[in-house]
């Protein structure tokens, strides 16, 4: 099975479009997404965002989710923001999930997404937990905040947003990753169907030998 795309997808593919410069391309965060969700995205993308923010809009607290967008975007900067749309976690995924509907009101017949792109990654949440866990770089909050995202929406979630903490989390500290870290990374990518550019994302930072 294969998923739509080879590449990230859903909320942390979102994420890396909020790097310092993301106000090019809107001066709000709405104006960002809608323009990232442009007539020429896919409709499984906008499916896939708008699950993961509705997952963590109904099952994580406000400051758990403003913890896990801030590590995957930029962390040295500050997530209230009101003039630039960030009062709150829970408003900022409300507005997110708001922007994928009325994106998909403007398609008709729009199909449900399946087969691979529903893989939830059940069957490997005790193998995502051990990574959370032995990503000691991670600050407490972040770790914390990943664990909270495996028990209460989906490893595969969790995951991605892992995968999307790391690189801001490591830059500047003598903490890469180990070959055998990475190998177990790459499994379970694998294991939930990730494509060939996912998980690869964060191979800069395996250590040589």
């Amino acid at each position: 099975m294969q998923r739509f795309t080879e590449s990230d997808f859903g909320i942390s593919w979102l994420m890396s479009m909020f790097h310092y410069d993301w106000t090019h391309n809107g001066e709000t965060g709405a104006e960002a997404v809608r323009y990232h969700l442009g007539a020429e995205q896919d409709p499984e993308e906008v499916l896939c965002l708008r699950r993961d923010a509705r997952l963590l809009l109904e099952r994580l607290t406000p400051g758990t989710i403003e913890n896990l967008w801030q590590a995957g975007t930029y962390p040295d900067g500050r997530f209230q923001d009101p003039e630039r749309g960030f009062t709150s976690g829970d408003e900022w995924m409300g507005t997110i999930a708001g922007l994928c509907d009325e994106r998909l009101s403007r398609k008709g017949n729009i199909r449900p997404l399946s087969g691979a792109d529903t893989e939830d990654g059940a069957k490997v949440a005790d193998a995502v937990l051990g990574e959370v866990g032995q990503a000691r770089f991670l600050p407490d909050g972040v770790r914390h905040a990943l664990e909270e995202c495996v028990c209460r929406c989906t490893p595969d979630l969790a995951f991605r947003l892992l995968l999307r903490a790391i690189p801001g989390s490591v830059k500047g500290c003598d903490m890469p990753l180990s070959p055998d870290q990475y190998a177990r990374l790459e499994r379970l990518g694998s294991a939930m169907h990730y494509g060939p550019y996912v998980v690869s994302e964060v191979k800069h930072l395996v250590a040589d030998g």
